[in-house]
C-alpha cells in the first residue's frame, strides 16, 4: 500500500490559525481575500488560538439571537400552513450553499463568503417586506430603513447587549451591499449578492408551484431554454455560468443569461410578488406593524430595557423600529393580541 502524500510545506511549527492562514496563501486565487489581511475589527482583540477571523465571524453570527430569530421569519408567504415553504433562515442557509460553492470552484474565501450569506438578511423586518416597508415609511423623515442598513446595525450595535458582534469590516461591507446600492469591496461579497437573487429566485419559484400559484410551463419557454426547467436544474446552470464568467474577482454572468436572469425576476415580479393570492394577507400585516409602532411609540414603557439607551441617544421611534424590526411574525402577532384584544376573565374559587 503507498504511503499517503504528507504535505511538507506547512511548518509545522505554527499554530492552527495561523497554519489555515498559511494553506489559504498557498490554495487560494490571487484575487481572493486572506483572513491574515483583513481590515480588521473596531475593537481590536486577540486572535482566536484555532479560527481566523472569517470563521469567528461565521460562528458569532451563528450564535446570536437575531440569527435564531429567523427561523420565524416571513421569506414571501405569510404563515403558511406547511413546514416546506421557506422561511428566512432557510433562505439563509440556501443562500451559503449556493455561495460557498462558487466560491469554493474560484478558489476565493469561502469562510469569508459563508459569513457574510449567514449574516445577509439579519436585518430583515417580520413579515418579510410587507414589515420592511411600514417602517420605511414610518422613519421616513429620519432616512427611512432598509434592511441591509439594518443588518449592520444589528452586528454593530442591537447584538450582546448593545456592544455588537464586533465583526470585520469585510463582513460588515458584505451585509451593507448584498442587495442594493454599491457593490462589496470584497469578491466574497459580490458573490453573496448574486447568489441571494440565485437562491431567492429558484425557491420562491418553487414554493409558487407547491402554492398552487404558479406551474413550471407558466415560465416564458425561452427563459426555460435558456436558464433550465426545474428549480435544481436552474440553479446548477446559474452556478456554473457565474462561474465560467468570473474573472479576477469580478462577479456575473453572460449577457444571455444575465437578461434572462433579470426578466425571470421582472416574470415573478408580476406574478407572485405583486397581486397574487398568497400575498393578499400582507395589507393586514402591515396594518398590524403600522399599529404596534404607533402604540409603542406612544407607550415606550412597554419597550423592553435593553432599547432604553437607543432611545436616549436616537429617539424612540428609533428605538421602537429596531424592537420591531427584531420581532419574529409569531412574536408580533402575540403581542398585538396581548395589547389589544381583551382576554375572557377568569373566576377563582
Amino acid at each position: 500500500m503507498n504511503e499517503p502524500i504528507r504535505q511538507t510545506v506547512l511548518d509545522d511549527s505554527l499554530g492552527i490559525r495561523e497554519q489555515t492562514e498559511q494553506i489559504e496563501k498557498l490554495i487560494l486565487s490571487p484575487y481572493a481575500t486572506l483572513s491574515c489581511q483583513s481590515l480588521g475589527r473596531d475593537r481590536k482583540e486577540p486572535p482566536c488560538e484555532m479560527r481566523t477571523v472569517f470563521q469567528r465571524d461565521r460562528d458569532r453570527i451563528i450564535h446570536c439571537k437575531a440569527f435564531r430569530r429567523l427561523k420565524h421569519k416571513t421569506q414571501v408567504y405569510l404563515a403558511p400552513g406547511n413546514d416546506h415553504y421557506r422561511t428566512r433562515l432557510v433562505h439563509t442557509l440556501e443562500v451559503s450553499q449556493i455561495a460557498r460553492g462558487i466560491a469554493r470552484s474560484l478558489r476565493l474565501n469561502e469562510d469569508l463568503t459563508e459569513a457574510i450569506s449567514l449574516g445577509h438578511d439579519l436585518g430583515h423586518t417580520p413579515f418579510g417586506h410587507a414589515g420592511e416597508r411600514v417602517l420605511d415609511i414610518v422613519l421616513a423623515s429620519s432616512g427611512g430603513f432598509r434592511h441591509y442598513e439594518q443588518g449592520v446595525r444589528v452586528v454593530e450595535k442591537l447584538e450582546n447587549d448593545g456592544k455588537g458582534l464586533n465583526l470585520t469590516k469585510e463582513v460588515r461591507d458584505g451585509i451593507m451591499c448584498h442587495t442594493k446600492g454599491p457593490e462589496a469591496f470584497t469578491p466574497e461579497g459580490r458573490i453573496v449578492r448574486i447568489a441571494d437573487k440565485i437562491a431567492y429566485m429558484n425557491h420562491d419559484i418553487d414554493d409558487s408551484i407547491r402554492a398552487g400559484i404558479l406551474s413550471e410551463e407558466d415560465i416564458p419557454a425561452h427563459l426555460r431554454e435558456i436558464l433550465g426547467t426545474g428549480s435544481s436544474r436552474r440553479i446548477n446552470n446559474m452556478i456554473l455560468n457565474v462561474y465560467r464568467n468570473s474573472h479576477e474577482g469580478n462577479i456575473g454572468m453572460s449577457e444571455e443569461f444575465s437578461k434572462a436572469f433579470y426578466e425571470l425576476h421582472s416574470f415573478l415580479y408580476r406574478h407572485v410578488y405583486k397581486g397574487s393570492a398568497a400575498k393578499v394577507e400582507e395589507g393586514k400585516a402591515e396594518e398590524l406593524i403600522e399599529i404596534l409602532f404607533n402604540y409603542l411609540c406612544n407607550h415606550p414603557n412597554r419597550v423592553p430595557g435593553e432599547y432604553r439607551q437607543i432611545m436616549r441617544e436616537e429617539g424612540v421611534n428609533r428605538a421602537v423600529a429596531d424592537y420591531i424590526a427584531g420581532m419574529s411574525d409569531t412574536y408580533v402577532i402575540e403581542l398585538y393580541k396581548e395589547i389589544f384584544i381583551p382576554r375572557g376573565w377568569e373566576v377563582h374559587s
